[in-house]
């Protein structure tokens, strides 16, 4: 078999595991969250930042969400890593955008964050502050899913089903599930342009 044959057979096999009922609930929560006027902060490092300036597009467009990440304001973000440090800069910029118990977070992570290990403390950091002022806490993440899947109200796991490629399957597929969310009809409010073209 190819490689090629493998990811792709591995892909599948990790769509089929990931729980549908959390997918479901989670478009519930999020549907809650923007009904009682709630906003929508996306946060991801990495290639998960790409995916999070590209979710705050479909939210806000798709499901009439104000919904927003900081990595759309480059300048903001260099800023306060410069002066806040890398594991302060989403809780500053959160505590900046008014962060309140109406709002969600959607936290895009392989790994989740974990203290001990040093690994996206930052994105730590800024659900211990969503916790604090009674914001709801969303996640899409890979691995055992850290911190992100023992704090989220409801957090989607990919499956591991290749420890050779977690990272690619994990970004892969938060992006399947995102647009998942943002065509589910507890959320989605506009149609797709390629839909409506005929």
């Amino acid at each position: 078999m190819s490689f090629s044959q493998d990811f792709l057979k591995e892909t599948i096999e990790a769509v089929s595991r990931i729980d549908s009922a959390v997918v479901d609930r989670m478009a519930a929560g999020l549907g809650a969250v923007r009904e009682r006027g709630g906003r929508l902060f996306i946060l991801g490092v990495g290639g998960s930042a790409g995916h999070a300036s590209h979710a705050v597009n479909d939210f806000r467009k798709i499901c009439g969400f104000e919904a927003y990440t900081p990595t759309d304001n480059v300048s903001e973000l260099t800023a306060r890593i410069n002066d806040d440090g890398w594991e302060g800069c989403l809780v500053e910029w959160l505590k900046g955008s008014r962060l309140r118990e109406s709002d969600a977070l959607l936290i895009f992570s392989v790994g989740g964050g974990n203290v001990e290990k040093n690994v996206s403390v930052n994105l730590v950091r800024a659900i211990d502050e969503a916790k604090r002022v009674g914001a709801r806490v969303f996640g899409i993440v890979g691995k055992d899913g850290g911190y992100t899947k023992q704090s989220a109200d409801e957090c989607v796991l990919i499956p591991v089903v290749s420890s050779e490629r977690i990272t690619p399957h994990t970004e892969g597929l938060c992006a399947v599930v995102w647009h998942l969310l943002v065509t589910h009809p507890a959320l989605k409010v506009a149609q797709t342009k390629w839909e409506s073209v005929r």
